[in-house]
């Protein structure tokens, strides 16, 4: 998203898909995972790199915290 100030805008800063691994405490490879699984942070293309923005990534990560956590060999 764009911010606007004294009449200028100012782009947030885009992050690369080893930027959001680091961010988020994960392998690069998980997610290249979410990715072609169609989960994870929004993303999309600047040509033929794929980037985040922060806003996006923070949002999908409040979006995590909200749901409820079962370890896999738990049945409901």
């Amino acid at each position: 998203m764009a911010t606007q100030t004294s009449g200028s805008i100012t782009a947030e800063p885009l992050l690369t898909t080893r930027e959001v691994a680091g961010y988020l405490g994960v392998p690069v490879a998980t997610v290249y995972a979410w990715n072609s699984r169609g989960l994870g942070p929004k993303r999309f293309r600047v040509g033929k790199y794929v980037r985040y923005r922060r806003t996006d990534v923070d949002a999908w990560l409040d979006q995590q915290a909200a749901k409820p956590v079962t370890a896999p060999w738990v049945r409901s």
